[in-house]
């Protein structure tokens, strides 16, 4: 099977320094098709650097992208977009003051002409709104409603259906169930098995390791801005996890923590 039919995503050798700081260090990450990859590390680790690079936000100074085998270089979100990646960021960057449908469709909002003038098409508008929650099982029952009277969990759901809407083949996900309530959580992860139930390739950043274990099928740990372990989700468990993300760091504070209790080396 070739590259192109086995990964909708490769990033190899991905590098980027700021001044002297080496926020990624020679990364790599692949990922299928449908195929939900958990991106986790402590803060600082570069998990939201390196999907930046992928989202188009970011240019890496080194380092080489394939989106479905072809070759790829992204110098803004809007061409990361036209090759069908999209990235859902933590503060949503919803507008509170305009509706559902106003939302998923900022933009690009449907247009129909009367007597050679264009008015905006708001019936056409909240219907392929309403199909498109349906379809995604986002519950919200009127789509004229202001986002600002949303709950969080609501709010996070139109974000991730403006993304979707877009029709995305990688949808990337910054810290989607961070700060929600339990049953807005559970909301979250039913929309994120819907995409990837689509054939969306999803990746998703959390620091609430639970979650990993009940949408993603692979989790990648990065460290210090390298790649330091990959596990297959049903070979691996949270105490694992949380080993491999903060290992190293606790074992350097436990060695400096012996030679100054006079323990031997």
């Amino acid at each position: 099977m070739s590259n192109s039919e086995t990964y909708r995503v490769r990033m190899s050798g991905i590098s980027k320094r700021y001044n002297a700081i080496q926020t990624l260090d020679d990364v790599s990450l692949v990922l299928r098709p449908g195929e939900v990859l958990g991106l986790v590390g402590d803060n600082g680790a570069g998990k939201s650097t390196l999907s930046k690079v992928l989202s188009g936000a970011v240019v890496p100074d080194a380092g080489t992208i394939e989106i479905d085998g072809m070759p790829v270089t992204f110098t803004s979100p809007a061409e990361a977009r036209a090759a069908r990646v999209e990235m859902v960021y933590q503060d949503l960057s919803l507008c509170d003051t305009v509706d559902v449908a106003g939302n998923l469709f900022l933009g690009r909002e449907p247009r129909r002409r009367i007597a050679g003038i264009s008015f905006l098409d708001k019936k056409r508008m909240h219907e392929q709104t309403r199909q498109m929650l349906d379809r995604l099982g986002i519950v919200i029952a009127d789509t004229r409603l202001k986002v600002e009277n949303l709950s969080g969990g609501q709010r996070q759901s139109i974000a991730i259906g403006r993304a979707a809407s877009f029709e995305p083949s990688v949808l990337i996900m910054d810290e989607p169930t961070a700060a929600l309530a339990v049953a807005e959580v559970e909301a979250v992860l039913d929309l994120i098995r819907a995409v990837s139930a689509r054939g969306v390739s999803v990746i998703l950043i959390t620091h609430r390791l639970q979650d990993l274990f009940l949408v993603c099928d692979r989790i990648q740990v990065m460290y210090e801005g390298r790649n330091v372990a990959e596990r297959l989700i049903g070979e691996t468990n949270i105490e694992d996890v949380v080993n491999l993300i903060v290992g190293r760091k606790f074992n350097a504070r436990s060695a400096t923590n012996a030679y100054r209790d006079g323990a031997p080396a």
